[in-house]
């Protein structure tokens, strides 16, 4: 019998119309296994570019809020603790605590949250929303200020938990679009591109802090100490604070317009909307750089209206989501991807908290007046950032291809227990330049290991309907990692000191702790599949004959059926 074929107007030589490619092909799965491999075998281009330029912009963003707060406390300390009874001009390290914590807070909720809504309503709807809340909540921040009935610390505490949510919706978002956007043959490196803009944005951070301190300098060396940092002094630093706070706002104010106008991914729009019309037209809106596909809507209308009972793409609900992942062969990947994010972040912003002790052994702790302070201190950060944390970002972009993401992962928690294992037993054995080098190697290992590989990795193993959500789980298992180390592992350090005093007896033990973690680290990472130059497709069992293809997937078992029983390929001289 035959069947009717719709055909849709346009296309030129830039923006190719993919629809009309396959328009005379009667099966709508067929159509849509051509369409993404548009997608998948496409080469590198500028869309690829202009996809992680709009992406990492926001990591961008993100890093510079996160990191920048490490040198905004001291300096808040400076403005509002300035007449303290104990410690004049250094904010109280329950204030430190709650500001630095009130962020991942609000992250965790906001991957979770924004990852189920972004497979609820797609992803389009919701990029873009996660940048205006961090934009607000940035420049209102900037703007705070003491006042009788509620201190700084409750202020900044509201405004860093509602960004914390716009950044947490970051993770999921950022991840997904790109992973679904990319070319199969470098996903990986596009992934990584666009969370290497960390580095760059912890680099962007301090050296914003560098340019100011440097700006005000006249006023900071009239005091010697933050104790006696009052008058234009006083007023200098309260400038800079707002200052460092504020410019995070700017590159997100530059991709807010671009994140709106992004088309919706046709993976989504093929598996979720389960419009295979509009999913293809969305493929040439993305190469030609639109805002998105525009089909004739009532040839779209009936061509998904016809499709509808021949898809074999199973449907998203709460039921299907809890049987897909009670399977063991499902449930352990997600379980991989969580745990591994987990117990790499108490590590990873456990060692954050102790970058005071490495700017002391490479003399960047202090000096001689406010100005050298938080000179030296911003330095110090510059120096730490470029050291380890940057290089080893570029290495995963420049090796995940070829070596692969569980590689990557196995040997970063491996080298990293190592790492820590060393620092901790030897550590009162160690000279400054040792625990420094050591130091470096552990940052360089963060990101050339599974700094980077978490990220990755959770963008791709899942099945498109629950994609976005499977990887804002991860990424909230991770920042709660995080809150465990800044609430919970971090404060032992100073286990034993005499009360008042900075020292920290018990750090050896910490990185002791830390070690445990990386080592548990290396277990996890057996659970997860390796990715490297897989379609997302076979990733989710769905191509036949591939050692990933799931024969309970419904979609695979229908079309298995549906090539014995009603492949229906027509001709565009046999259309009716």
């Amino acid at each position: 019998m035959s069947q009717v074929i719709h055909k849709t107007a346009g296309g030129n030589a830039a923006f190719h119309n993919f629809h009309n490619d396959y328009a005379h092909i009667a099966d709508p799965n067929e159509r849509r296994r051509l369409a993404l491999a548009e997608i998948d075998k496409a080469p590198f281009g500028w869309y690829h570019v202009r996809a992680i330029v709009v992406a990492g912009i926001g990591f961008f963003t993100d890093a510079y809020d996160l990191f920048a707060v490490n040198m905004i406390t001291s300096m808040l300390g400076v403005v509002f603790w300035h007449d303290a009874k104990t410690n004049p001009g250094k904010i109280p390290t329950k204030a430190d605590t709650a500001i630095k914590v009130a962020t991942s807070s609000g992250t965790v909720v906001g991957q979770v949250g924004f990852g189920i809504l972004a497979d609820i309503v797609g992803r389009k709807r919701m990029y873009g929303l996660e940048l205006i809340l961090i934009i607000f909540a940035t420049v209102a921040q900037a703007l705070s200020a003491h006042s009788p009935a509620t201190s700084i610390v409750g202020v900044i505490v509201f405004w860093r938990v509602l960004m914390g949510i716009g950044i947490g919706g970051d993770y999921p978002l950022s991840s997904i679009i790109t992973s679904e956007f990319a070319t199969t043959k470098w996903r990986g490196a596009m992934m990584g591109s666009v969370f290497a803009m960390q580095g760059i944005g912890q680099f962007a951070a301090a050296m914003i802090a560098l340019i100011v301190t440097a700006g005000f300098k006249e006023s900071l060396v009239t005091a010697k100490t933050v104790a006696h940092c009052d008058g234009v002094c006083g007023l200098a630093v309260d400038k800079m604070w707002r200052v460092i706070v504020g410019f995070g706002a700017v590159p997100g104010c530059v991709a807010l317009y671009y994140r709106l106008t992004i088309p919706e991914t046709p993976r989504y729009t093929f598996d979720v909307s389960r419009d295979i019309m509009k999913g293809g037209s969305d493929i040439k809106a993305y190469v030609a750089g639109k805002p998105e596909g525009t089909p004739d809507e009532i040839t779209r209308v009936k061509a998904k209206q016809e499709d509808a009972e021949q898809l074999e793409i199973p449907q998203a609900s709460y039921k299907d989501f809890f049987s897909h992942y009670m399977q063991w062969k499902n449930g352990k990947v997600l379980l991989g991807t969580a745990g591994s994010w987990f117990l790499l972040d108490v590590a990873f912003y456990g060692l954050g908290l102790n970058n005071s002790i490495i700017l002391t052994q490479i003399g960047y702790a202090n000096g001689a007046n406010v100005y050298k302070i938080f000179y030296n201190q911003a330095v110090g950060n510059l120096i730490i950032t470029c050291a380890g944390a940057i290089p080893g970002y570029w290495a995963t972009v420049a090796t995940v291809d070829t070596i692969g993401r569980k590689p990557i992962q196995f040997m970063g928690f491996t080298l990293l227990t190592a790492i820590f294992c060393i620092i901790g037993f030897a550590y009162h054995h160690l000279s400054g330049k040792a625990l420094l080098a050591l130091y470096v190697l552990a940052q360089f290992f963060f990101n050339f290991g599974p700094n980077a590989t978490t990220f990755i990795v959770p963008g791709e193993c899942f099945p498109t309907r629950y994609r976005s959500s499977s990887h804002g789980i991860s990424a909230a298992s991770g920042k709660v990692g995080s809150i465990i180390a800044q609430v919970l592992i971090g404060p032992l350090r100073t286990r034993g000191a005499p009360k008042g005093s900075s020292a920290s007896p018990w750090l050896n033990h910490v990185m002791e702790i830390y070690a445990v973690f990386m080592f548990a680290g290396i277990f996890t990472t057996m659970l997860i599949p390796e990715t490297k130059r897989k379609t997302l497709e076979q990733l989710a069992g769905e191509v036949e004959g591939t050692p990933e293809y799931d024969p309970n997937n419904l979609r695979a078992t229908m079309h298995s059926k549906s090539i014995d029983s009603s492949v229906n390929v027509i001709s565009p001289e046999k259309q009716v």
